[in-house]
């Protein structure tokens, strides 16, 4: 906290327009909060290779894993919420005697999965890295862009801020009497790590249930999200003499002599 007074040799501000901190005592605080709440969606990433003798047949070979993949994911319904082709890569691959000639082809097929339901993520993980080639990354757990998080964090500080001035101004026998200004220094996301329990796999929709011989539920733990907040504040109170508070009444409560007998 920062207490500093306006110029008083100088009352007006470049436009000669009266300074509203002139003579008067401004207060300046930081307020701060942080939230800690469980993330409400979780993104995947899942990469299907293939190896082919010519660019036709590993074409056909992509196709053929990606729609499988694609079923997989469909058949959990409204529990992934999107689903987003970010990559596609075929390429030759020569061989190393003779660069000139071709030995092989190589492709792969990334897509990236967000969820929105985690009873199912871990069921949804071990069957997805059940596939033919698939590579499967994550998790990334995340908050929603416009999640009401945000806000909340956001007004946690200022009202932390506003808190702040108020007791500094009671500290020193005044009280605030306007905001000059409030600034934004921004929001902040980490993660921690969280607590051991389990996360039961369940069932979305009509999807069929996995086969006997596919791989069990992986236990996933969701990672708390912790949500940080700043704002800058500067508040202005009316003149008045600390002399008046700390050597006045203060001081002879605090040295008054006792009554002679």
């Amino acid at each position: 906290m920062a207490v500093t007074l306006g110029d008083s040799a100088d009352p007006a501000d470049g436009a000669g327009v009266p300074s509203v901190t002139a003579g008067r005592p401004v207060v300046s605080v930081r307020g701060e909060t942080i939230v800690e709440v469980e993330p409400e969606i979780v993104t995947l990433l899942v990469e299907l290779n293939a190896r082919a003798g010519g660019r036709r047949e590993l074409a056909e070979a992509l196709s053929l894993r990606n729609e499988e993949c694609l079923a997989l994911v469909r058949s959990y319904a409204d529990a992934v919420e999107k689903i987003q082709t970010s990559r596609l890569s075929v390429a030759p691959e020569p061989r190393s005697s003779r660069p000139e000639m071709i030995w092989v082809y190589r492709g792969c097929i990334r897509t990236r999965l967000t969820v929105r339901d985690f009873s199912v993520l871990g069921e949804l993980v071990s069957r997805l890295a059940g596939l033919e080639l698939a590579t499967v990354e994550g998790p990334w757990w995340q908050l929603r862009p416009d999640s009401a998080v945000y806000r909340q964090a956001r007004m946690a500080a200022a009202h932390e801020a506003v808190t702040r001035a108020k007791e500094y101004a009671e500290a020193v026998g005044g009280q605030l009497t306007g905001l000059l200004e409030l600034a934004d220094v921004g929001l902040s996301i980490e993660g921690r790590a969280p607590a051991l329990r389990g996360v039961a796999a369940g069932r979305a929709g009509n999807r069929p249930a996995p086969p006997d011989d596919e791989p069990h539920a992986i236990n996933l733990e969701p990672q708390k999200q912790i949500v940080h907040a700043a704002v800058q504040a500067r508040f202005v109170m009316p003149g008045m003499s600390l002399g008046a508070t700390v050597g006045g009444a203060s001081r002879r409560h605090l040295y008054r002599r006792p009554a002679q007998p």
